[in-house]
């Protein structure tokens, strides 16, 4: 049993509803095991649904042997059947779906765990339980985030919606002011029946078409009236949706699931903002975080929007109280009994997702709302952090923000357009910053040259202190590409601190010194370069790389010489190029 959201769930199987009886008796029991075990937070919803799900097939697959299946007993052919269950799960669910890997994994996860325990589990099987499965999980597209014309709509739709919501409950109050009670003065005014929706089945004549206009006006049908007078004192899970889009693009660390979770306990007014408890399932982690108000005292900040959020559901908590207290919560019809109730609001129900809400909304001059697809409330998120970024200044520190190690926030954000396009102007800058300042070109010195360096003489004749000459031979000034004269003297960072843009502006730097050794270096190099030339856009590739290509063109001219040894060098020794992880980060996205 689990619950989630305020929906409590039981997850059960019956291995006597299945032909294999004994083999899902098993992995039945694999399940409930493994779940104790590893304290998993659905309760074993996900892990019995997959054994639902093979020990139907294998009662398909073996038919009038299944009865003799087990986990403990090679009669049956058990590796066989997870390669057909597989191949039937690819077929069923597409090439596109994650489903076939997750359940395929949980069974092989099962099987596993018996084997570890049991010594009667078949050595083949065993075998099969620790390879993966067959068809590995698909990767899915990164989302992007929305662009700042979509996030201006998105915007100015929900504040638009929030105060028609509010002028709609407004109306509602002040109706249910002057309403009577129903049972004394009759079951014909709107303001009376927003008393009572209960007993309207009862007591409204049969045919809409005898009620008086306003009740015709208000909804046509029973349930359909019930419907449009809860609407005017209670927010429906649709009308919640502005809300929750406001809150996502305001609250730029909080995560949908977080914000869904909140209950009013986990929101605190401090006087100066709100502090909210945020709980993330996945990551079993709970949190606060501080939201202060905006100078002023703005309705549209976080702080401004939460009041705002919970005036417009006071009415459905002092109607309903019995309702858990969830900072989302709904009043509506239930078609079963008739009746209106109160349930927290999940945005996944039909025609309530975050896409059906979009598909209603207009630009304000009354052509439809425009917003890229896909209609996906992750991208709210990703789109607050890319504001707060470019707020910020554009880095990728910035960018990954509190929430996020660094290469976490590559491997779900940094792939976003405007992270692209922020990370090019900067480069850009940087580069051009460069391009100024660095004068000369790096100092080439041949391999005769290099074995007398340790000489004075030598050295000065190169513009290097003895000791400069001395620490690039023994390799401590090696910069990965080239070597330094001074890495805490860089014209590129300021305050004696060391180089930060080493070896990407190596080649571009009057600091740079260049062995012949270091050759082979630098034309993987290019090759890299060139590399990128084929997965870049020719614009960004020539902001992030075109001045470093035109300079080692120019070294490989003027030393034209030496490229043919360089060029057998890297064969003989088969030579692979280490570019270090932040210069990967930064000009290969």
């Amino acid at each position: 049993m689990s619950e989630r959201h305020g929906r409590t769930s039981r997850h059960t199987l019956d291995p006597t509803a299945y032909r294999c009886t004994t083999l899902a008796a098993q992995l039945a029991d694999e399940a409930v095991e493994y779940v104790r075990k590893m304290a998993l937070s659905d309760d074993g919803g996900s892990y019995l649904g997959a054994v639902r799900k093979f020990a139907a097939f294998a009662d398909r697959q073996l038919g009038d042997a299944a009865g003799t299946a087990r986990l403990d007993d090679d009669r049956i052919d058990l590796p066989e059947v997870i390669h057909e269950w597989e191949t039937a799960l690819r077929q069923e669910y597409g090439l596109r779906s994650s489903q076939p890997y997750r359940l395929v994994s949980i069974v092989l996860v099962l099987i596993a765990q018996r084997g570890d325990r049991d010594q009667a589990v078949p050595e083949r099987l065993r075998r099969r339980a620790a390879a993966p499965p067959i068809f590995p999980a698909p990767k899915s597209t990164p989302l992007d985030e929305f662009s700042n014309a979509e996030r201006i709509d998105l915007r100015d739709a929900t504040r638009s919606r929030v105060r028609e919501l509010e002028e709609r409950l407004d109306h509602g109050r002040l109706l249910l002011e002057e309403g009577r009670d129903p049972r004394e003065y009759g079951w014909r005014e709107l303001p009376s029946l927003l008393l009572t929706t209960a007993a309207l089945e009862e007591n409204l004549p049969r045919k809409p078409k005898w009620w008086p206009a306003d009740l015709r006006e208000a909804g046509f049908g029973r349930r359909a009236l019930v419907t449009a007078a809860g609407g005017m004192l209670f927010p429906t899970e649709i009308d919640l949706m502005a809300f929750r889009v406001l809150l996502l693009l305001g609250m730029v660390d909080t995560t949908p699931e977080e914000l869904l979770y909140l209950q009013l306990p986990d929101i605190e007014d401090t006087g100066e903002g709100v502090r909210v408890v945020q709980r993330k399932a996945r990551a079993r982690r709970v949190r606060a975080d501080l939201h202060p108000a905006a100078e002023g005292g703005r309705a549209w900040d976080v702080p401004g929007l939460l009041r705002r959020l919970l005036a417009a559901t006071a009415e459905t908590r002092e109607t309903f109280p019995a309702a858990a207290p969830w900072l989302f919560l709904a009043a509506e019809l239930n078609h079963r009994t008739g009746r209106l109730e109160a349930r927290p609001a999940t945005f996944t129900r039909g025609g309530r997702r975050f896409t059906h809400w979009i598909a209603t909304q207009d630009d304000g001059v009354g052509r439809p709302l425009s917003i890229s697809l896909p209609h996906d409330a992750r991208r709210l998120r990703k789109t607050a952090k890319t504001a707060r970024a470019a707020a910020l200044g554009g880095t990728v520190s910035d960018l990954a923000g509190d929430d996020h190690h660094v290469e976490v926030f590559r491997g779900h954000y940094a792939h976003g357009t405007t992270a692209h396009l922020m990370a090019g102007r900067t480069i850009a800058r940087a580069q051009q910053w460069v391009f100024q300042r660095a004068l000369d070109r790096p100092l080439v010195i041949d391999a005769e040259a290099e074995k007398q360096l340790t000489e004075p003489e030598t050295a000065k004749a190169a513009g290097l202190s003895a000791d400069q000459a001395r620490d690039m031979l023994a390799g401590q000034l090696d910069m990965g590409l080239t070597h330094c004269r001074d890495p805490y003297d860089s014209p590129f960072t300021t305050g004696g601190r060391p180089c930060h843009v080493a070896p990407a502006m190596c080649m571009l730097c009057r600091n740079a010194v260049v062995f012949t050794s270091q050759l082979p270096r630098l034309l993987m190099l290019a090759d890299h370069i060139e590399t990128m030339r084929a997965r870049l856009e020719p614009p960004r590739w020539q902001a992030l790389w075109g001045r470093q290509a035109a300079a080692l063109a120019e070294l490989f001219t003027e030393y034209a010489e030496h490229i043919p040894t360089a060029r057998q060098e890297i064969e003989d020794q088969r030579l692979t190029l280490h570019l270090p992880l932040g210069l990967r980060t930064e000009y290969e996205q």
